[in-house]
């Protein structure tokens, strides 16, 4: 990590997302290359502690999990919206024991939980290990229960710890 550049992929990737939204042009491209520089340096000041994944091979699963899931949710809640608010649940909070500890793979967790439509993740209690979520449509506590801990926290927990 070199202190002029200290996260290439970084600063190569936002150049091209900047590119790809903006248009290319020369003044894009010194514009996103600026904007890029400044926030791998910003980052760099924050000293991130870096991943430790241990099992490479159970990410492609936990991508098509994730990726099935989001599809299926999507459906549900468009179903849902199409149907004039017709549904068995009712939107409640529920709380969630957690025995994963990984930094990374609660980061991971949370854009799991955000990025399915339905669900969001509220709060985390770190002394007491217990999440918070929303859910649009809760019918069974215990289904929810046993998708997060079994589908996704399993999951993670082998990846990360």
């Amino acid at each position: 990590m070199s202190r002029l550049l200290p996260y290439p992929l970084l600063v190569i990737s936002l150049i091209i997302t900047w590119l790809l939204l903006a248009g290319f042009s020369f003044g894009q491209l010194l514009l996103g290359s600026i904007i890029a520089l400044i926030a791998a340096w910003t980052l760099a000041a924050l000293r991130p502690a870096k991943p430790r994944i241990k099992r490479w091979d159970l990410l492609p699963k936990l991508f098509a999990i994730v990726f099935y899931d989001i599809v299926r949710s999507n459906i549900a809640v468009a179903s849902i919206i199409l149907h004039g608010g017709k549904r068995i649940g009712k939107s409640n909070f529920m709380t969630i024991p957690l025995d994963l500890r990984d930094p990374t793979g609660l980061a991971c967790l949370a854009i799991i939980i955000t990025s399915t439509p339905g669900t969001i993740w509220v709060d985390y209690n770190s002394a007491r290990s217990v999440l918070t979520l929303h859910i649009f449509d809760l019918v069974d506590e215990a289904a929810w229960l046993n998708l997060i801990k079994n589908r996704y926290e399993y999951l993670l927990r082998e990846i990360f710890e």
